[in-house]
């Protein structure tokens, strides 16, 4: 039988690597696209211990390309 998941999780160190806001959007975009529901983990592997997530859709990536770091270092939950 085939496996099949509807939600996924990001996770990310949570400092600073060019390109990872533009990662963190197409993985949220392709999820909305494929009906996946994406939750991001916020401040790493702190978060992802505290329980520190969120859902994430398609407005909250807008106009993230161009912001340094990764959204998710900071995010609020």
């Amino acid at each position: 039988m085939k496996k099949v998941f509807n939600k996924i999780a990001l996770l990310t160190s949570g400092g600073d690597a060019p390109g990872m806001n533009a990662i963190i959007r197409s993985v949220v975009r392709t999820c909305v696209f494929h009906k996946i529901i994406p939750f991001g983990i916020s401040k790493g592997y702190d978060g992802l211990i505290k329980g520190k997530m969120s859902e994430m859709n398609a407005r909250s990536v807008k106009g993230i390309i161009n912001k340094g770091g990764t959204i998710l270092k900071n995010r609020k939950i």
